[in-house]
């Protein structure tokens, strides 16, 4: 029996439209319709690189090696730990992350600039003494440059792992000059804005990261006891490993994240690219539904 293109279309545009609906939230719509139909000058125009790596599905497995990564700061995550409450609403934070960056990379100047001044405002509550006696505050610009600096090269490395068009190496320079502007914006003084500059000031961090035992606990949480139903075990499962694949050896040490040479090459990144590649082509199918006028 041979599938017709309707046949076809409903399964896709469900697993789409509930992808989109759980990483953008219940207001998602709304917010997309916000975020992409307001007239306006935006930061970024449709040429530049921050559009195509956050607009592609490697983004799922560059955003969770980007939290096991910025985990390793100890500040960063003595904040995480006790100000996030993303053991609590993991998936609000998710959804609020995702609006976040679609808002800075796609919306209007007046909101982009609206969505950096809720967090800077937000981070300026956020302090306290991790339990060696350390303080932190949340816009520390130094601490702020660490989160930048993880999440940039996570962002860019899975997609240029992951992703469905890599960049050029002067297109992954702009895109880290992309993210800078955002960056500068959150309160940042001085970020990298070259990949060769994104790799030396994550390495001037390196003495100071180690994986606390927080650090550790919230690494076993997102890649082992996430807050997913069983049906979704499994695809997960397949981004969580990849997203460790993603990490630098050191980084994966450092959390005692099991990584073998030959499993990755074998197994874990086939399943990755295979598990991407079905995400986007779902997630295509939900950003024409919501383009389709009404009927």
């Amino acid at each position: 029996m041979r599938l017709t293109g309707a046949g076809v279309a409903g399964p896709r545009e469900r697993l789409g439209n509930g992808l989109f609906i759980r990483v953008a939230g219940p207001d998602g719509p709304r917010n997309r319709a916000r975020i992409h139909d307001t007239p306006g000058p935006r930061w970024f125009g449709p040429e530049r690189p921050v559009r195509r790596v956050h607009g592609d599905a490697s983004m799922f497995i560059g955003g969770l090696s980007a939290l096991l990564l910025q985990s390793l700061h100890p500040l960063a995550m003595a904040a995480v730990a006790a100000h996030s409450g993303f053991r609590g609403d993991p998936w609000g934070r998710l959804q609020r992350t995702s609006t976040f960056l679609a808002t800075t990379t796609y919306g209007t100047t007046e909101h982009a600039q609206q969505a950096c001044d809720r967090v800077r405002a937000v981070h300026e509550r956020v302090r306290g003494v991790t339990d060696l006696g350390e303080e932190y505050h949340a816009s520390d610009p130094h601490l702020l440059g660490w989160v930048h600096a993880a999440e940039a090269d996570s962002f860019l490395r899975a997609h240029q792992r992951y992703g469905a068009r890599p960049l050029t190496e002067e297109e992954c320079d702009g895109y880290v000059e992309d993210m800078a502007r955002v960056a500068v914006a959150l309160g940042v003084p001085d970020p990298p804005r070259s990949r060769a500059a994104l790799t030396e000031r994550l390495a001037a961090y390196r003495p100071e990261l180690r994986a606390t035992a927080q650090a550790r606990d919230t690494a076993r949480f997102l890649l082992l006891s996430p807050p997913i139903p069983l049906v979704a075990r499994l695809p997960y499962g397949v981004l969580a490993a990849n997203a460790v694949s993603l990490l630098p050896d050191w980084a994966a040490r450092e959390l005692r994240l099991p990584r073998l040479p030959v499993v990755d090459g074998l197994c874990v990144r086939p399943l990755g690219h295979a598990m991407t590649a079905t995400v986007r082509w779902a997630m295509a199918s939900a950003r024409r539904t919501a383009a389709a006028p009404a009927t």
